[in-house]
């Protein structure tokens, strides 16, 4: 119930009035049955411009730390995620990636939509990173469509680390539903799974005509801070501090 209080009352409207987003191919999400809405994944208001303008409910998977806050903002931030329509995913740990499917084919088993980031975290720099498979294991499981879907213009609206937006143009495409059913049965084959990711993304990146980088986000924003950090190190090493007495 306050997933629609959000959406057409208190949210939603700030939103829409707020951002404008201009919606392309809105037209290609059913009107019912599963299906999977599967987008790049640029800000933290992804999330709410998304469901803000589908007609349909949608459910998204999220990180688990939204939920596992501390204190009463924690208790509250929960119930907020909860409420709009996001279900907690724990990332870390070998299961961490069955338990993400698991709870996506329990959305589209209720016919629903489920929206997902197949890249797996947010983009540290604007870029478009390599897709993980559990969209394709779900795509296969549940013979569900994917819609592909690029959000344009809410890095540069609320980029990683800020808190509240600033006022951008934003649109959001949705591209033609993407049908996998001729691998059907065929979710165990790495091969097949790593064909169809990749097919997914290539339709995002045609959305969103980002620069693609063919490795995983988190592997890359790891590399970049590690090496920040090295950098940091050799220019202290440079410049010893003088001995005080």
């Amino acid at each position: 119930m306050f997933y629609y209080v959000l959406k057409y009352v208190l949210l939603g409207p700030l939103l829409r009035l707020a951002f404008r987003p201009r919606i392309e191919g809105l037209e290609h999400v059913p009107d019912s049955g599963a299906a999977i809405i599967a987008g790049n994944h640029l800000s933290f208001s992804d999330h709410f411009l998304m469901p803000a303008i589908l007609k349909r409910r949608i459910t998204f998977l999220a990180k688990a730390e939204y939920f596992t806050g501390p204190g009463l903002k924690g208790r509250l931030t929960a119930a907020f995620f909860r409420s709009a329509g996001q279900i907690p995913v724990d990332r870390s740990g070998k299961e961490a990636g069955q338990a993400a499917i698991r709870e996506g084919l329990g959305v589209l088993g209720k016919d629903e939509l489920l929206g997902i980031y197949p890249e797996g975290t947010r983009s540290h720099d604007g870029r478009l990173y390599k897709g993980k498979v559990g969209v394709a294991v779900m795509a296969l499981k549940s013979g569900a469509p994917v819609i592909p879907c690029a959000m344009i213009g809410t890095f540069e609206a609320q980029p990683p680390g800020k808190k509240i937006p600033t006022l951008h143009p934003v649109a959001i495409r949705f591209g033609e539903p993407l049908d996998f059913s001729r691998y059907l049965g065929m979710e165990n084959e790495k091969a097949v799974l790593r064909a169809i990711t990749d097919e997914i993304m290539y339709a995002i990146l045609t959305l969103s005509e980002q620069e693609y980088v063919d490795q995983y986000a988190a592997v890359a924003k790891a590399e970049e801070q590690a090496a920040a950090k090295a950098a940091k190190a050799e220019r202290g090493s440079k410049f010893p501090r003088l001995p005080t007495r």
